[in-house]
């Protein structure tokens, strides 16, 4: 989240009057990450976040706005999107496709122990199943359509060894996508964003998750991937550790087993859920855009990460051999 575009109180004078939520009264930017522009809005009513899309196209923002109405509607923590008076979700502000979502209660866990991480598993796990009727389909634009696309952009500001490195892994993950085995692997709509800063908790039960902006219909193996990738590692080192990794993979799989081709696909996903936040954040650093607001991520953090899932295979999944694939 970031503010390229700027917003005022007065801005929203007229504009709210279209939701069911009375004046805004207070508006703030939000600072961290970097795709929207977004803000805590306080209405006579509540709290909410104001969101305007940047990159997102009005014909894009209906997977994600509608799967998290499909969530919240099934029970899932997630922010609620407010209809305006003609039941439209997605209004124009400032010329650009906006939102008002639902503030969630708690605050970011951003040093989970064990405990934390297994409600992070049960509710992803949760969200998988939960998600499976939802009627849209889109892909993960940050998959590796969009790897093979964007590693030549960032390759001209690399030393030899991280080119060499990006090259390399690009083309085994293009390897791994095109065996047999991994279109067998169960998939449907994933976050693939689900990192500490986008989970929120009071005291130690999860109590909701937020920023969908990413998601697409992947793998679901891939989401928990890149979940265990931000949740369950040492920061400084990117190592994992084991307890939070079991703890995290056994309350998933207590929810949704894994298969057993899952299993045979667990370290190369872990690689390529590095992989897409290496080449994202190497892009963004790189060929940014302007913002108000903007605090770009170290691209190092997942290198490391990634050398790490190379050098050393992570905990395996629970035992599958009973499991099979969901319907």
């Amino acid at each position: 989240m970031a503010v390229f575009t700027a917003v005022s109180l007065d801005d929203l004078h007229q504009w709210i009057k279209q939701f069911p939520l009375g004046q805004a009264v207070g508006l703030e930017g939000i600072s961290s990450g970097i795709d929207n522009s977004n803000f805590f809005l306080t209405t006579e009513t509540g709290q909410y976040v104001l969101t305007i899309f940047e990159n997102l196209r009005f014909e894009q923002l209906p997977f994600y706005v509608g799967l998290m109405a499909h969530l919240a509607a099934r029970g899932i923590p997630v922010p609620a999107p407010v209809a305006n008076r003609d039941g439209e979700l997605v209004v124009l502000l400032h010329g650009k496709p906006a939102i008002i979502v639902s503030r969630l209660s708690g605050a970011s866990q951003l040093d989970p122990q064990p405990v934390h991480c297994a409600e992070v598993g049960c509710m992803l796990a949760r969200m998988h199943l939960a998600a499976q009727d939802f009627s849209l389909q889109q892909p993960n634009l940050r998959g590796l359509d969009w790897w093979v696309d964007t590693a030549p952009a960032v390759l001209p500001f690399l030393n030899q060894d991280e080119a060499s490195l990006l090259v390399s892994e690009v083309a085994f993950q293009r390897d791994v996508a095109g065996q047999a085995s991994y279109a067998q692997l169960p998939r449907g709509p994933v976050h693939a964003d689900l990192f500490r800063n986008n989970v929120m908790f009071e005291g130690e039960r999860l109590s909701g998750c937020f920023d969908f902006y990413f998601a697409g219909v992947d793998t679901w193996l891939y989401d928990v991937a890149v979940t265990v990738n931000d949740w369950c590692i040492d920061l400084a080192s990117g190592e994992l550790d084991p307890a939070r990794v079991r703890a995290l993979l056994d309350a998933y799989h207590a929810v949704r087993p894994f298969t057993a081709t899952e299993a045979e696909a667990w370290q190369p996903l872990l690689r390529a859920g590095a992989l897409r936040f290496w080449l994202s954040r190497l892009y963004d650093l790189h060929l940014p855009r302007a913002a108000e607001l903007l605090t770009p991520h170290d691209p190092t953090h997942f290198e490391r990460i990634l050398r790490e899932r190379i050098a050393h295979p992570a905990p395996p999944l629970p035992s599958s051999a009973t499991a099979s694939a969901p319907v």
